[in-house]
């Protein structure tokens, strides 16, 4: 007998069994079964979730766990054959080999001895994989429903395992087997602001330069046992002397990028304007990794410039392109948003982002393709595009969102942070050094993920400038 996926669940009575009868159920291994039964079970066992101590281990790979197997075994017991209405009594099971991700194990419960006087069921139960090999054996004693049940099958809610740790690694990756950079950070004088560059240091992204009054800065690092040894410290009297004297030091070459730490966004960037602009606007990238979206998004400009005109988008743009080619995207998507799809001269924006697809085809703005005006919607669903009818290689699937001022840029990227879960870094671009500028608010984690991205584009740097 097979196992079907029906619109009704239902069981076959005692009566109706027979010695020898069978079901069956074929599963796949995914990842996610790892993550999602030891998040339930609490089985963390490193040889299931730890890739690295896994390659060090008797299996050479993550394993999934051999209880994962055996509920299968449970499935078929309790949902077909007998179904709703049976009463485990007692399971017997030997495990032969292991279960890796990709293995397809078929499971087979035959009847192998009835028991009238209790209506018990004994079932011989197996589990083998894709190549014939035996996983799991064993039996399963039941007691089986005597009276036929029929109920509508329950959908169950999707599950989505979201693994903030891996994606924070992975954001790290981009910058792998790099050396650290020098980078001036700028006033970090609370937890998280020491706590990100502290934890860059560590993961061999930066050599931080602490720029601020020095007292406040042992004293932040006493209070959370954070460890500043070995750090160069460089003592000012205030915020605002922080800020200029970190600004110097890119100026002349002393620190490779700049770092905000727990100062106002205005006091740093004053001074960048001053002493580290080039011929480009300076411009802000947030990079988010959201659970729910296949691959990283780019949102531009929610940090810097307040209303944008068309010339400030270009720059925008072109600014946010080029990050994505230091990222390994050599042409990506861009899409330049608005409330609607339509051009309208009742709406800026809409106006602005069809000039901005006319100057792209005209070699203004180069190295990305370009599509707008998009809603938010059509940009990152390929459904909702093609059911408001819009062909484009960027609907859908976009990697840089172009937001049409600060306000509604800064809201995108929050409600992804705060409402999505995702993963944010942020850097700050078109000035002589790259900027790590995130808010008071992100955590250290957040300004670590950053540095990565920072460091990657100051090795870019060097590379250009040899050539």
């Amino acid at each position: 007998m097979e196992h079907s996926d029906t619109q009704f669940i239902q069981n076959r009575t005692f009566d109706e069994i027979q010695v020898g009868d069978f079901a069956q159920l074929v599963r796949t291994l995914r990842p996610e079964d790892i993550h999602l039964f030891a998040a339930m079970s609490g089985d963390v066992n490193p040889t299931h979730v730890d890739v690295e101590y896994a390659r060090s281990s008797q299996f050479r790979e993550v394993v999934g766990h051999s209880m994962w197997g055996s509920t299968l075994i449970s499935t078929v017991l309790g949902t077909e054959f007998p179904g709703p209405g049976t009463v485990y009594v007692s399971q017997g099971l030997n495990f032969w080999r292991p279960i890796t991700i990709g293995d397809t194990l078929t499971i087979t419960v035959t009847c192998k001895e009835k028991f009238e006087h209790n209506h018990h069921i004994i079932f011989d139960c197996l589990a083998v994989n894709q190549d014939g090999l035996k996983v799991i054996d064993g039996i399963a004693e039941v007691m089986a429903p005597t009276q036929k049940i029929k109920r509508a099958r329950i959908v169950l809610p999707e599950v989505t395992i979201s693994d903030r740790e891996l994606r924070y690694r992975h954001l790290l990756s981009v910058s792998a087997g790099l050396s650290p950079i020098p980078i001036a950070v700028t006033h970090p004088c609370d937890k998280e602001s020491l706590s990100g560059p502290v934890q860059a240091a560590r993961a061999g992204l930066v050599d931080p330069i602490l720029v601020g009054p020095e007292n406040k800065i042992r004293a932040v690092a006493e209070e959370h046992g954070i460890d500043i040894k070995g750090f160069r410290i460089v003592d000012t009297e205030h915020s605002h002397a922080s800020a200029a004297t970190a600004v110097a030091m890119c100026r002349d070459g002393e620190a490779e990028a700049l770092m905000k730490g727990s100062l106002h966004t205005d006091e740093m960037m004053s001074q960048v304007v001053k002493n580290l602009r080039t011929g480009r606007r300076i411009s802000h990238v947030f990079l988010a990794d959201v659970p729910t979206y296949p691959h990283p998004l780019m949102i531009t400009d929610a940090a810097v410039i307040i209303e944008p005109t068309l010339e400030d988008k270009v720059d925008i743009i072109q600014n946010a392109i080029e990050l994505a080619h230091m990222l390994g995207l050599p042409e990506p998507k861009v899409a330049i948003l608005s409330a609607v799809e339509t051009v309208t001269s009742k709406i800026r924006s809409t106006l602005e982002a069809a000039a901005l697809c006319k100057m792209a085809d005209r070699g203004q703005i180069k190295g990305g393709l370009l599509d707008g005006p998009l809603a938010f919607d059509n940009a990152v669903s390929l459904v909702a595009a093609k059911t408001k009818g819009i062909k484009s290689v960027v609907a859908g699937n976009a990697d840089i969102l172009v937001v049409p001022d600060l306000e509604s840029g800064n809201m995108v990227a929050k409600q992804l942070e705060y409402l999505a879960n995702a993963l944010m870094a942020g850097v700050v671009l078109g000035a002589r050094v790259p900027i790590v500028l995130t808010s008071r608010a992100d955590t250290a984690e957040t300004r670590a993920a950053s540095c990565a991205v920072v460091q990657l584009m100051v090795h870019k740097k060097r590379e250009m400038l040899k050539a």
